[in-house]
C-alpha cells in the first residue's frame, strides 16, 4: 500500500544548530517544509548566506522549500544593569526609569528601551518580565520613572523582555530596523513576512506597501502576540495571506490559561476566511535538551493537527537544541498520527455558502467530490496558487497536488495544508495534452497508479492567472487522447 503523505507543515527555525548545509539536509530528510529566518539576530549578508544554503540545499533533495522571514518588531525590554543582573524579592519596590543609562541598573532601577512606557502605562497596571518570570505591578508614574511592587520575584537580567497585561502599549509596529528588514526579505526573495507584534489590518496593509515597493510578491504573515490583535482579529485575518498563533507573548499579555480556547478559535476563523495558520512557540521546548518530546508535547501537536492548523513550528528547538532533526522527525510522526483520526479528515466547512468566484466555486466542487468518491489524489494545474489554498481549507485525506510553472507560487503553496507542489513547466492550448501530461507526471512520482481515480482542475485559458473554470475526473491508465 502506497504510504500516505503528511499533510500537516513544519516550520523550523534556523539558528547556530542548523546553519550548515549538512544540518538543513538533516532537517530536508527529518521533514522540514518551511525553514523561518529570525531577524531578531543576525545580518543582512547572514540572512542571504542563510537562504542561499537553504535554496541550494533543497534544489539538491528535490523541494520547494518555502522561506518565512520573521521581522523583530518592537520588542520592549529592560537595559543592561551593571553586575548582569538583579534578584527580586516578593514586595520589594523596583523603577523601570526610562533616564536610567544603558548599563547602569542595579537593585534598585533599570533603564528600558522604549522611552514612552510611563506614558502607556498607569497604578494598578501589571507589568510581566522575561515571558512570566517577573510581574510587577504599577504604584506610581512619575514622569520617566515608573514606580513598582514586585509580585512575582526571581531574577531579572539585561534585556529581558516586557509586557503589559492586557495590552495596550502604543509602541509603532515597524520599527526603523524592520523596514530594512523589509527590504533584506525581498532582496532574498522570502516567500513570508511575519509582522510582529500587529495591532490591526492597518499595520499589515502598511507592512505590504514597504514590501511591494521592494518588488516583492511575498506572503504576509500576521504574528497575533498583542491582546488587542485578538479584538481586531477578524480584519487582521482578511488582511493576510497567513496568521500565526504566537503563543509566548500571547500568553503572557492574556494570560496562558485562555491560550487553549484562543488558538481554537483563531483557526477557526483563519480556515473560514480561507487564510493560512501556524501554531506555534514551545511546541517541542523539551527537545532543546531531550532526544524525545515529552507526552503533553505530544498531545499539544496532535491537538493543533486535529483542531486544522496548517502547520506546527519549530524556534529553539531546531535554532539552538541539541536535536534538531530528531526533534522534526518526532514532530512529524506525531502530525502523521493525528491526521488520521476521523476529525482530520471530515468536514463541513461552507458547504451551505454560496460563491462569488467560479475558481472557487470549482475549488470546492472538487474536494466535496473527492471525499465522496473513492479519489486517489486531486491535481490542480495553477498559476498562483488559489485554487489549492481554497481546497486546503476542507479538511480531507486526499492529497492535493498544485502544479505550477512558477517556482514562487510551488514554494508558496507548500505552507497550505495537504498541498504539495510539483513543478509542471509547461502551458498547452490542447486540454487533452495536459491532462495527459499532468497524470504522467504524477505516476512518474509515485503518487498515483494504473486503476486510480484522480480530479484535475484548470482553466480554458491556461497559464492565466483566476482562470479556473473546469474540474474533470478521469482514470489513471484508461484516458482516450481525445478526452480534454
Amino acid at each position: 500500500m502506497r504510504a500516505v503523505p503528511r499533510r500537516t507543515k513544519i516550520v523550523a527555525t534556523l539558528g547556530p544548530a542548523t546553519e550548515s548545509d549538512t544540518a538543513i539536509d538533516s532537517l530536508i530528510k527529518a521533514g522540514v517544509d518551511v525553514v523561518r529566518l529570525n531577524f531578531s539576530h543576525g545580518t543582512a549578508a547572514e540572512h542571504k548566506a542563510r537562504a542561499e544554503r537553504v535554496r541550494r540545499v533543497g534544489r539538491e533533495n528535490n523541494r520547494f522549500l518555502a522561506i518565512l522571514a520573521d521581522l523583530q518588531g518592537p520588542k520592549i525590554r529592560v537595559e543592561k544593569f551593571t553586575d548582569g543582573a538583579v534578584e527580586l524579592a516578593v514586595g520589594d519596590r523596583f523603577c523601570l526609569d526610562t533616564e536610567c543609562a544603558d548599563g547602569a541598573g542595579d537593585q534598585q532601577r533599570v533603564g528600558v528601551t522604549y522611552k514612552k512606557l510611563p506614558q502607556d502605562v498607569k497604578s494598578g497596571d501589571v507589568l510581566v518580565l522575561d515571558d512570566g518570570r517577573i510581574v510587577l505591578e504599577v504604584e506610581e508614574v512619575d514622569g520617566p520613572r515608573i514606580n513598582c511592587s514586585v509580585q512575582v520575584g526571581g531574577v531579572l537580567s539585561d534585556n529581558k523582555g516586557i509586557n503589559l497585561k492586557g495590552g495596550g502599549l502604543t509602541a509603532e509596529v515597524l520599527t526603523e530596523k524592520d523596514k530594512a528588514d523589509i527590504k533584506t526579505a525581498a532582496m532574498i526573495d522570502a516567500d513570508y513576512l511575519a509582522v510582529s507584534f500587529p495591532r490591526n489590518a492597518a499595520d499589515i496593509v502598511q507592512a505590504r506597501k514597504l514590501l511591494e515597493a521592494e518588488g516583492s510578491q511575498a506572503g504576509l504573515c500576521a504574528k497575533i502576540e498583542r491582546a488587542e490583535a485578538l479584538d481586531n482579529l477578524r480584519e487582521i485575518i482578511e488582511a493576510s495571506d497567513a496568521i500565526m498563533i504566537a503563543r509566548g507573548d500571547l500568553g503572557v499579555e492574556i494570560g496562558d490559561a485562555k491560550l487553549p480556547s484562543v488558538q481554537k478559535e483563531i483557526i477557526r476563523q483563519a480556515r473560514d476566511l480561507n487564510c493560512v495558520v501556524i501554531t506555534a512557540t514551545q511546541m517541542m521546548e523539551s527537545m532543546r535538551d531531550n532526544p524525545i518530546p515529552t507526552r503533553a508535547e505530544v498531545f499539544d501537536v496532535a491537538n493543533a493537527v486535529l483542531d486544522g492548523t496548517d502547520a506546527v513550528m519549530l524556534s529553539a528547538e531546531t535554532a539552538t537544541g541539541a536535536y534538531p532533526s530528531a526533534t522534526v522527525r518526532a514532530m512529524s510522526e506525531i502530525c502523521h498520527n493525528a491526521e488520521q483520526h476521523a476529525r482530520a479528515i471530515k468536514s463541513r466547512h461552507r458547504i451551505d455558502d454560496t460563491f462569488n468566484r467560479v475558481d472557487e466555486a470549482i475549488a470546492m466542487a472538487a474536494m466535496y467530490t473527492a471525499n465522496h468518491l473513492k479519489v486517489r489524489a486531486i491535481a490542480t494545474l495553477t498559476e498562483s496558487g488559489s485554487t489549492s489554498l481554497w481546497m486546503s481549507r476542507i479538511s480531507s485525506g486526499i492529497p492535493i497536488y498544485a502544479l505550477s510553472r512558477h517556482e514562487s507560487t510551488n514554494r508558496k503553496v507548500n505552507l497550505y495544508r495537504g498541498v504539495f507542489p510539483v513543478y509542471f513547466p509547461t502551458i498547452h492550448t490542447n486540454h487533452a495534452e495536459a491532462n495527459m501530461e499532468a497524470v504522467e507526471l504524477m505516476k512518474k512520482a509515485g503518487t498515483i497508479a494504473d486503476g486510480d481515480l484522480v480530479i484535475i482542475t484548470k482553466g480554458d485559458l491556461m497559464g492565466t492567472g483566476g482562470g479556473t473554470n473546469a474540474m474533470k475526473i478521469v482514470e489513471v491508465g484508461n484516458m482516450p487522447d481525445f478526452i480534454a
